[in-house]
């Protein structure tokens, strides 16, 4: 059975979705997701490696935000009333997609949407709480994938080392991160003009400014990132002076997170990938 057979089948059994489409989603890193067509309707299907409750904190956070006029998708609940389903391969979830085109990571407009969607968001979750939500996780310098590269295991360390400082040091505004706002988890509706998000990873608490360094890190690095830390300054709780001082730190930090997966996967290439830009990015 093939893996859109899977789908389809966990779809008519648990939702009563009968889909005439199904593509992978072009999301981000730390989770699994496809579009999925059903008779007239359009949805989003999020798989997680996690239990439940982190994601659907992440559903309760984004039903949060819609209910404050960002535009975000509405989870479809099972048949039986539930918000996600557990299965071996991980946990499921349905959202109603939110009307409109992915987000373009290098154009300037798409960028000022991007930023100000995050920075929506954020402001809106300030004070938001969920039992599912937890605290933001440093990796684990001595964890055993690491070894696959010899220099890995410093540069994790060296960079753990660098991001705790900054979170015991500076006084960093904390909130329910995203953890990984991708483009094409954002969309604008050129029939509105109207911005959205299609729904909310709920990855934990932590400091605000990680999401925007790893948006920064899809929108291909400071240089390239200027039209979206305007439009995230201008709706974000966020200011210029903490941007400017954690951004640093916590792109490396997204770096490390990209290579820690990297190692994860035995990807050889996004390992030398990410192995530059944490050089790079050092010191």
């Amino acid at each position: 059975m093939t893996d859109d057979d899977r789908l389809r089948s966990l779809l008519r059994e648990w939702w009563h979705l009968v889909p005439t489409t199904i593509a992978k989603h072009a999301g981000g890193l730390l989770s699994r997701a496809w579009d999925v067509v059903a008779g007239n309707d359009r949805y989003v299907v999020r798989l997680a490696e996690t239990d439940r409750l982190p994601l659907e904190a992440g559903l309760a956070a984004a039903d949060h935000a819609r209910g404050r006029g960002v535009e975000a998708g509405r989870p479809l609940r099972t048949l039986h009333g539930d918000l996600t389903v557990e299965t071996s391969a991980g946990v499921f979830a349905v959202l109603r997609r939110v009307p409109g085109r992915p987000l373009v990571a290098g154009d300037p407009v798409d960028q000022q949407f991007w930023g100000d969607r995050l920075g929506a968001v954020h402001t809106v979750l300030q004070g938001f709480h969920h039992p599912g939500l937890r605290p933001w996780r440093m990796l684990d310098a001595n964890a055993a994938h690491l070894v696959v590269e010899p220099w890995l295991p410093d540069a994790i360390a060296d960079t753990i080392t660098a991001t705790t400082r900054l979170t015991v040091t500076d006084r960093l505004t904390y909130g329910v991160l995203h953890g990984d706002p991708a483009p094409g988890d954002f969309v604008v509706d050129p029939a509105t003009g109207r911005a959205g998000v299609l729904d909310w990873g709920g990855r934990g608490i932590g400091p605000l400014v990680y999401d925007v360094a790893a948006a920064m890190f899809y929108a291909g690095g400071p240089d390239a990132s200027g039209d979206l830390v305007g439009g995230y300054l201008a709706a974000g709780p966020v200011g210029r002076d903490e941007l400017d001082a954690a951004l640093p730190v916590l792109l490396r930090f997204r770096w490390a997170v990209q290579a820690d997966r990297c190692a994860r996967g035995n990807d050889g290439a996004g390992l030398a990938r990410a192995r530059v830009a944490l050089e790079s990015l050092a010191g």
